[in-house]
């Protein structure tokens, strides 16, 4: 029993350490120690960020740059003096969102995902893309260099013409297209192009470059994140974790990078990719740029005073007198969907951080996925997906509780041994090694139903922590979200008591200390369990109940073979 007891909590403690350095890989968040910048509805900030232009870093390594405007700069600084805070934004509604656009450079400033609420029984459309005096997050696209209206160097932000202050997807209508116009001093007429889809998070932006002046045009097209310091608004903490917040960056050397904001202020990036991407994650929600395929572009982050700027830049296009170029890329603003993800650009879904089981995690999503497909509801789902596992380790649980009833069985024997050689270790545990032999029993066998467990509960841990469609769904009664614990700890005080019956069907161990610690182990799982996800507890309760019904019948059917056996 010395070394069922050893390997038990060996095993205990491997899995442990094994959780602890993976939620620290995945999921510890920097301390956070500077200060939240304060802004304005319509100013990003009152600093500046610079982005290094792909040609000039590569031929003469210096570090000329150009200066952009910040997005929703300060009306006074704009070239069109009939904008005005009224008439300065422009909306735009689709199936899936309704999204700002800032006519001072174009950008993004706002979107809120009508699909998702920002908390639970709350109907008010959750938030991604912000502007406030408590937090900005935006999405800029502009054309800096040489001619570019976006470089302080040519002068102020362009203020951008549109038809029409709001405009919406109708029923029926597939795509939805949004101009925003600017004409140079020179005469080139930029058309800044949104591009939208029926259920559809991808955003496509484009330049129409039409230059009618007599002189030839060169301008580098950027796309950049703008996000500042500010905690996680849909976060869940989950036994104090927390989603990894941050910025990953996906290149053919290293296909998904991440960094945090202490990386980014210890070591800004400044690295040529093709065919990569770069994203800002946050719980269930991301935001990223995809370059055209097969165009280089600079991947950069620099700093804009208190903000992190992500972004990247192209090679200059130039545009001969009277001709006209189209040149931008793709943007995603959305839920963390594998499906959708998959669709967007090459390990973009890897965003849907598994973490290090993934490898089981993603299995148990395709199936808990498609069970939710055939009965509408994630806890059911849940139920069915456990009962699922049990049968896969049917034989090896049966196994395991063949060996524990067995030693239930000769329990009386054990008992004998020790009132024999209790004073002699040695002889002791020589006497329990022939008794087992002989009853072909295996003292590590009980171990194996908790060890073989872990791995999928880690997994599945992970799969409820990260899956956005878990998010506020509900199960029954008092479960409204399987993703957040227990509000009343119903679920984890069954399944303690589920527990505390399992522990009567084993065999009572020799050891007075190993036995009190068995005893307390139904108390400690349970207070284990306060804080887990519902969902989880659900997943354990129903293993429990099925792994009781299963080790009462063959411990029924072990005592009744074994009963008037002599020893």
């Amino acid at each position: 029993m010395d070394i069922q007891r050893i390997v038990l909590f060996a095993g205990l403690a491997i899995v442990s350490y094994l959780m602890v350095l993976a939620w620290n890989e995945d999921y510890h968040q920097q301390p956070q120690t500077e200060q939240v910048v304060q802004t304005n509805t319509g100013s990003t900030t009152s600093g500046e960020d610079s982005m290094v232009l792909p040609e000039q870093n590569q031929s003469t390594g210096t570090s000329e740059e150009f200066s952009t405007p910040e997005s929703g700069e300060q009306i006074a600084t704009a070239t069109d003096s009939d904008v005005t805070v009224e008439n300065q934004f422009v909306t735009v509604r689709t199936d899936v969102f309704e999204l700002t656009i800032d006519r001072v450079s174009g950008n993004l400033i706002h979107s809120s995902l009508t699909d998702y609420d920002k908390s639970l029984n709350s109907r008010e459309p959750l938030k991604l893309l912000t502007n406030t005096n408590s937090r900005t997050y935006v999405m800029e696209s502009g054309l800096i260099g040489r001619n570019g209206p976006d470089s302080r160097a040519n002068g102020s932000a362009p203020v951008y013409q549109t038809t029409s202050a709001s405009y919406e997807l109708s029923d029926g209508q597939d795509q939805l297209t949004v101009d925003l116009t600017y004409t140079t001093n020179d005469g080139v007429k930029i058309t800044k192009r949104y591009q939208f889809e029926r259920n559809s998070y991808e955003i496509g932006v484009r330049y129409l470059i039409d230059n009618q002046s007599n002189e030839t045009w060169k301008a580098n097209f950027t796309g950049k994140i703008v996000r500042d310091q500010a905690p996680d608004p849909t976060a869940q903490n989950s036994m104090g974790i927390q989603a990894f917040l941050g910025m990953v960056m996906s290149s053919s050397e290293d296909p998904y990078e991440k960094f945090d904001f202490g990386d980014l202020s210890e070591t800004p990036i400044n690295q040529s990719v093709t065919n990569g991407w770069l994203a800002f994650l946050q719980h269930y929600f991301l935001t990223a740029w995809v370059p055209e395929p097969d165009q280089p572009a600079q991947f950069q982050t620099t700093r804009r005073g208190p903000l992190y700027v992500m972004g990247f830049v192209y090679p200059a296009t130039t545009v001969a007198a009277g001709d006209t170029v189209e040149v931008g890329a793709r943007a995603y603003v959305g839920p963390k969907i594998i499906d959708r993800l998959e669709n967007v650009a090459p390990n973009l879904d890897r965003t849907v951080d598994f973490g290090f089981l993934f490898f089981i995690s993603l299995p148990l999503f395709i199936i808990l996925e498609w069970f939710y497909g055939l009965v509408g509801n994630w806890g059911v789902a849940i139920i069915l997906l456990t009962v699922l596992v049990k049968g896969v380790f049917f034989h090896l649980s049966a196994t395991s509780y063949k060996s524990m009833a067995k030693m239930r069985a000769v329990a009386p024997q054990l008992t004998r041994l020790k009132e024999l050689y209790g004073d002699d270790r040695q002889r002791m545990s020589q006497e329990m090694m022939a008794l087992y032999k002989r009853e072909k029993i295996n003292p590590l066998g009980g171990c194996l139903p908790i060890l073989v467990q872990m791995p999928v509960f880690i997994s599945l841990y992970w799969v409820l922590f990260e899956s956005v469609q878990l998010r506020h769904a509900p199960f029954m009664l008092w479960i409204q979200d399987l993703s957040q614990m227990d509000p009343y700890f119903i679920l984890p005080i069954l399944m303690g008591a589920s527990m505390f019956l399992q522990m009567h069907l084993n065999p009572t161990p020799p050891d007075p200390m190993q036995a009190k610690i068995m005893k307390m182990m139904p108390l400690i799982f349970t207070v284990f369990f306060l804080w887990f996800p519902a969902g989880l507890v659900l997943y354990w309760l129903v293993n429990n109940i099925l792994s009781i019904s299963q080790q009462w019948y063959i411990t029924r059917k072990i005592e009744a073979e074994t009963a008037g056996k002599k020893y």
